[in-house]
Parts: structure tokens; C-alpha cells; sequence
């Protein structure tokens, strides 16, 4: 069978475990905070009404892609750019193809740091593989402006992050949505996780400190699944609405 993702690439390891994927989404949560982009979001109601759906929702497609073969990924590249095609015409204006960038510069970037801060350092090799595979993706889309390897990307990143992040009005107000939805341990969590993985840049305009209080738990973490028991420790730290969905994450 044709995949659009090769069996054996590192992104479909990052991609495969749980735990790895929610520090995708909590790097990702907090960068989409500060994106001067962020009110095309807000602009369809989803994203402060559920804000853990509709990250859960972009986790969702990037797996389509990655675990499906060549054809149905294709199908799901398409979507994608249909639903956002579709919001552009009900706004009457066009998402900035920068915008796009930055969200797929976050999958690059947050699979790189989760799975560097879970399992090992990750090879050139590998960190190009990630970026094939996002830049696929992004040409796809039909993406313009997009870096053509991983060095590029690296500075082109740099770029993204100094030009289009702001904390703002609708920073306060997701951060809020997020303190709400998850309840306040859950919402301190999620931010030490942040901590962890964000470029320094986020850290600093989010102000969420620079002492992690969660690095010595990630060692005891990084035990506990040796012990294969690490999800007693997820059942109880996790929302209840969204187990089943997290649990069905884990495909490698």
C-alpha cells in the first residue's frame, strides 16, 4: 500500500503516543494565543466556545494524514482547505498565507520539542523527515512562501516567531476559556507543560516563568511508562470528557 507517511518515519512514532501528542497540543495552545492571526478563530465562534475541541479537531486532521494511506490523506489535505476556503468566503477575506505557515511551523516545531523533552534527542535525519512531511502537507494546501528543507525552515521559523506573536486582547480571553474548561490544577498543568516545551519568545510574552516545576516529574513520568503504569497517572490529570479521544491516540 501507498502511504503518504512511510511506516518506519519518525513522525509517525511522534504522532503514535498520547502523551507526546499533549505537549503537542499544549505548545500549540499557547502559540495559537498569541497569533496576530488569531481572530480568524474567534471569527466562527469554535474556537473560545471549545477551545480544547477545536485544538483536539487540527491534532485530529494531522493524524488523518499521517496514519492514512497516500489517497485518503489527499482526501483529508483536501478538506482542510475546503473548510478554511469556506470561512474565508462567510468573512468575505482571505486567511494570510503566513497565517498557514505559522500552524504548520507549530506541528514542525512541537513534534520536534515533545518528543526531544519524552524520548531522546532526535537525528537530522529525522528532523528532516518531519519537515518533508509537513512541507508536503503544506503544498498540499497550496501554501505559498513554504522553506524547501529544514535549515530554511529553522530560520524561516525564527522569522514567524518574532513577526506574528502578540499578546493581546484575545490571548486574555482563550487563556481564560482555557482556565474554564479545564478547571484550575488542569489549567496550572497545562502552563507547566508550556513551560516545558515552548520557544523562548512564547514563555515571554505569555509570562509563564521561566522555573518549571514539572521537569523533575517529567523523569518520574519517563519511569512510570517504563513500568508501563504511567496511565494511572493520565487518568487522573486528564479531563473526563476527552479520555477516549486521548486514549485512542496511542497507535504506535
Amino acid at each position: 500500500m501507498n502511504y503518504f507517511v512511510a511506516p518506519d518515519s519518525i513522525v509517525r512514532k511522534i504522532w503514535g503516543k498520547d502523551d507526546t501528542i499533549l505537549f503537542i497540543f499544549a505548545g500549540a495552545s499557547a502559540e495559537f494565543a498569541l497569533n496576530k492571526a488569531v481572530d480568524w478563530l474567534y471569527f466562527t465562534g469554535k474556537l473560545p466556545s471549545d477551545p480544547l475541541g477545536r485544538l483536539f479537531s487540527t491534532v485530529s486532521y494531522a493524524r488523518q494524514i499521517i496514519f492514512a494511506d497516500y489517497d485518503q490523506a489527499l482526501f483529508a489535505i483536501n478538506k482542510i482547505t475546503s473548510i478554511h476556503q469556506a470561512v474565508e468566503q462567510k468573512r468575505a477575506a482571505q486567511i494570510p498565507d503566513w497565517a498557514y505557515r505559522d500552524v504548520l511551523f507549530m506541528l514542525i516545531d512541537y513534534s520536534i520539542r515533545s518528543f526531544e523533552l519524552l524520548e531522546r534527542k532526535l537525528t537530522p535525519e529525522e528532523k528532516e523527515d518531519i519537515f518533508d512531511v509537513f512541507y508536503r502537507v503544506g503544498s498540499g494546501m497550496g501554501i505559498s512562501g513554504l522553506p524547501t528543507n529544514f535549515h530554511s525552515w529553522q530560520q524561516m521559523r525564527e522569522e514567524h516567531i518574532q513577526e506574528h506573536l502578540l499578546a493581546s486582547a484575545f490571548t486574555v480571553d482563550l487563556y481564560r476559556q482555557y482556565k474554564k474548561h479545564l478547571g484550575t490544577i488542569r489549567f496550572f498543568i497545562l502552563k507547566q507543560a508550556q513551560i516545558l516545551v515552548v520557544p523562548q519568545r512564547v514563555n515571554k510574552l505569555l509570562r509563564l516563568g521561566n522555573t518549571p516545576i514539572f521537569a523533575s516529574v517529567i523523569i518520574t513520568y519517563k519511569f512510570l511508562r517504563f513500568l508501563k503504569v504511567e496511565n494511572y497517572l493520565k487518568n487522573m490529570l486528564l479531563p473526563e470528557a476527552y479520555k477516549p479521544q486521548i486514549a485512542a491516540l496511542n497507535t504506535a
